[in-house]
């Protein structure tokens, strides 16, 4: 594998871990809220990000590659309001997905089709993630300020549960 697209594939474990940290800071405000869906909604994704990096240890892994684990950074955002964190997962994600694009866009210099053919999954994934994002962000804005509309929102972020992602290595 060519040394720069393992170093990105690398790199990309911290940030899914990192990933994993904001959610569940985010998870931990709406809990603090009393919005214990949003805080599940956010709990579930903590836990996707986890099984992300997972993902690309284990490629790195499959392909001989040594796999480097770097600090995890604190998340350093502010959630002043019950929008806040929802603002800030649509950001991240945006970066999320510009850090996937370069991966793949590193492994397509070098012609390394078998580390495309793995993002491809990542690519549609963060298409989901992002559309997941500005749907939250939508519901908010119809339904956040009215209490009855905020207690169906919540209730509805609250039935969301755990799958695995379905990626075969």
């Amino acid at each position: 594998m060519d040394k720069k697209v393992s170093k990105l594939l690398n790199a990309q474990i911290n940030k899914e871990l990192y990933s994993a940290y904001l959610y569940l800071e985010f998870s931990n405000y709406y809990n603090e809220a009393g919005l214990s869906g949003f805080s599940n909604w956010y709990y579930i994704q903590a836990q996707e990000e986890r099984d992300h990096a997972m993902l690309f240890m284990k490629y790195l892994q499959n392909n001989n590659e040594k796999v480097t684990l770097e600090a995890i950074d604190k998340p350093d955002v502010s959630l002043g309001d019950n929008m806040a964190p929802l603002k800030a997962g649509l950001e991240h994600e945006i970066y999320v997905t510009s850090l996937i694009n370069d991966i793949y866009d590193a492994a397509y210099s070098v012609k390394d089709f078998r580390t495309m053919q793995f993002l491809d999954w990542f690519v549609k994934e963060q298409g989901e993630e992002e559309t997941n994002a500005n749907d939250l962000i939508t519901k908010m804005t119809l339904f956040g300020s009215d209490p009855k509309g905020l207690y169906m929102l919540d209730s509805e972020l609250g039935a969301r549960v755990y799958s695995a992602p379905s990626l075969v290595l």
